[in-house]
């Protein structure tokens, strides 16, 4: 199974009384997502599912792809990495899962997987995207990083 996390784009910054889920992207993170979404669009599978957390920002990110998704209850921005891993299915989903949603979780997400235990939380860029597949080999379950791509370089 794959799975994908993609970090919504650079937002605003909430104004005074405006609800954090009601955030936009910025100019910069409409670059952001318009450019990963590229990215992505030419790697992606036809049967990949497609989950967005509610938040404005990850649904204006997700946007950017012109594909079909789910809106997530689970993964609003106060979620954890075990919220996610349930919410996609983890390991066992039939189909490639992509995640758009929120720092921290993300990072843990990853952290878990991959049973790191760093000293401080890992860095998860805006707009940015780790891919990590399972498979199980030889009777043993194995996550492996397909790759992490950063907005501003996709190539």
């Amino acid at each position: 199974m794959d799975l994908l996390l993609w970090r919504h784009a650079h937002a605003l910054d909430a104004l005074p009384g405006q609800s954090d889920m009601d955030r936009s992207l910025s100019r910069k993170g409409e670059k952001q997502a318009a450019s990963m979404a590229k990215w992505l669009n030419a790697r992606l599978p036809n049967n990949v599912l497609i989950l967005c957390s509610p938040a404005k920002r990850t649904r204006q990110t997700v946007a950017y792809l012109d594909r079909a998704f789910s809106i997530c209850e689970d993964i609003t921005p106060d979620a954890s990495a075990m919220a996610l891993l349930r919410a996609a299915d983890w390991p066992v989903a039939k189909q490639p899962v992509l995640v758009v949603a929120h720092q921290p979780f993300l990072a843990e997400t990853v952290e878990l997987l991959l049973q790191l235990n760093p000293v401080s939380p890992l860095s998860f860029r805006k707009g940015g995207l780790w891919w990590l597949r399972h498979h199980t080999k030889d009777s043993s379950s194995e996550v492996q990083l397909v790759c992490v791509q950063n907005p501003e370089v996709v190539i």
